[in-house]
């Protein structure tokens, strides 16, 4: 996540917060909690089991957001590229 900043990060949580329904501030402190109620109340239980797995392992997320596909949905919500 080298290129992955603060600005980034609040920028797809304003973005993700509005897409869920979720004030910012709301979605900000339920993943500094390490609670995602709003994200996960509509997601399939083995998405969300997949979801938990890679949020567990640092290593695991660091790759995740790596991916093409991670960096153009991150893309795709902030309107950037």
């Amino acid at each position: 996540m080298n290129d992955f900043n603060k600005a980034n990060m609040n920028e797809l949580i304003n973005i993700v917060g509005k897409k869920l329904g979720v004030s910012p501030e709301q979605l900000k402190a339920e993943l500094e909690s390490g609670k995602f109620d709003s994200a996960l109340k509509n997601m399939k239980p083995a998405d969300e089991a997949k979801f938990n797995t890679i949020l567990n392992n640092p290593k695991m997320l660091e790759q995740f957001m790596s991916t093409p596909q991670a960096k153009a949905l991150y893309q795709k919500l902030t309107g950037e590229g």
